[in-house]
C-alpha cells in the first residue's frame, strides 16, 4: 500500500468523487474535549468538564434545527460516563456519530514531554502516536461498544504516520485539514496549500480526508493563495485587505465567525461546487468561559443562534444534513 501523506496537498486526480445527487451536503464536527486555559501552558492534569451536561442540550437542540453532529472525543471525554453515555446513546439511536480526536498532552502512554511541539500528535514518533491512539480508540469502543469511523487529530496535528495508524485501526474519515491555515510558526502543520474538496488519503481509497470548510472571499479572493505565502514577510497584510473587504479568510465555524460571514463562505463554496461543506467548533464553547469564544451566557446563547442562522441559510440552499455512513456510502471508489 502506497500512503499520500494527509500534510501534502493532493494532486487533481486524488480528489474524492460522490454519486450523483448526493451533494451539497453538510456536516456538523465537535471537538469533544475537556475544559483548560488555552493562554496557560499545556499540561497533564487541572483540566475540569463543567461542559458535559450541555452536550445533552445541544444534541437536542441539533435535533430541533435539522443538524447531525459528529462528536469526536478524547481521552478525558472518553473516560467521563455521563459524556459517553450522551454521545453513545444519541449515537446508537443515529441522531449523532462518534469519533475520536487526540490531545496528546492528556493521552498516555505519557512517554514525552509536554510541549508546544508534542501537543501536536504528528510530531510524536509513529510509535508513540500509534500508541496513544491504539489507547483512546480502545477506551472508545469500551465506553459505548461503537467501532469510531471519523478522527480528527487534536489541534490539526496530522502527520506523515497519521494515515497508516487510521487505515490501520478501521477509521475510514480523517478530519484533520484545515485548508488555508498554517500552523508552522506553532511547531504544527501547514494546510495553506490544501483544497477545500475531500480526497483520497492513500491510493487504495480506503480512508478519506474531509478538510474543515474555509474558503476566501472577497474582489481578491483568485489570490487569496499567492497572498497569504507572503503573511511572513509582511505579517499585517491579511487583515490590511480583510479590514478594506478586498479579502478575507472565512472559517466556517461559530467560534470568531459571524453568521453573516459564515453565509459570505457557504456561498463561495457552493459557487466553488463543493459536494461537502465541514464545520466545526470545540465542546467547551458550549458553557461560559470555558472557550475564549463565549465567556459569557449571552455569547453561549449567540452561538445557538448562529447555527440557527446558518441552518436556516443552508436549507434555503438546499444544502441538507449528512453523516459519516451516508458520505461512506455515496463516495465512489
Amino acid at each position: 500500500m502506497s500512503e499520500i501523506s494527509i500534510l501534502d496537498p493532493p494532486a487533481n486526480a486524488d480528489a474524492a468523487e460522490f454519486e450523483a445527487g448526493f451533494g451539497p451536503r453538510v456536516l456538523l464536527t465537535i471537538d469533544t474535549e475537556e475544559e483548560f486555559d488555552w493562554n496557560a501552558p499545556f499540561s497533564r492534569d487541572g483540566h475540569t468538564l463543567k461542559h458535559i451536561p450541555k452536550i445533552a442540550h445541544f444534541q437536542s437542540f441539533c435535533e430541533g434545527i435539522g443538524a447531525h453532529p459528529v462528536f469526536l472525543v478524547d481521552w478525558p471525554i472518553a473516560n467521563d460516563a455521563q459524556a459517553m453515555e450522551i454521545i453513545g446513546g444519541a449515537a446508537k439511536s443515529k441522531s449523532a456519530d462518534l469519533g475520536m480526536q487526540l490531545h496528546p498532552w492528556v493521552n498516555p502512554p505519557f512517554d514525552e514531554a509536554v510541549s508546544d511541539f508534542n501537543s501536536y500528535a504528528g510530531n510524536l514518533s509513529p510509535e508513540l502516536e500509534a500508541a496513544k491512539f491504539e489507547q483512546l480508540h480502545a477506551k472508545v469502543i469500551e465506553a459505548t461498544g461503537i467501532s469510531p469511523l471519523i478522527y480528527r487529530a487534536g489541534r490539526y496535528g496530522a502527520g506523515r504516520a497519521t494515515a497508516s495508524i487510521l487505515r490501520n485501526a478501521g477509521i475510514a474519515i480523517d478530519t484533520s485539514v484545515r485548508p488555508l491555515f498554517d500552523y508552522t510558526a506553532q511547531h504544527g502543520p501547514d494546510f495553506s496549500r490544501h483544497p477545500a474538496q475531500a480526497y483520497w488519503a492513500d491510493r487504495e481509497r480506503s480512508l478519506l480526508e474531509l478538510p474543515i470548510t474555509s474558503v476566501y472571499w472577497g474582489v481578491l479572493r483568485e489570490l487569496g493563495r499567492p497572498l497569504q505565502a507572503l503573511e511572513s514577510k509582511a505579517p499585517s497584510l491579511l487583515g490590511a485587505l480583510a479590514n478594506l473587504g478586498l479579502l478575507q479568510r472565512i472559517a466556517l465555524t461559530p467560534e470568531g465567525v459571524t453568521a453573516e460571514e459564515a453565509i459570505r463562505g457557504i456561498d463561495i463554496a457552493l459557487d466553488d461546487g463543493l459536494d461537502l461543506i465541514v464545520l466545526s467548533f470545540h465542546s467547551p464553547t458550549l458553557e461560559p468561559g470555558c472557550t475564549p469564544y463565549a465567556k459569557t451566557q449571552a455569547q453561549v446563547d449567540a452561538i445557538y443562534d448562529w447555527f440557527r442562522t446558518v441552518y436556516a441559510y443552508l436549507d434555503r440552499r438546499g444544502v441538507k444534513s449528512t453523516n459519516v455512513a451516508e458520505i461512506l456510502a455515496s463516495v465512489k471508489k
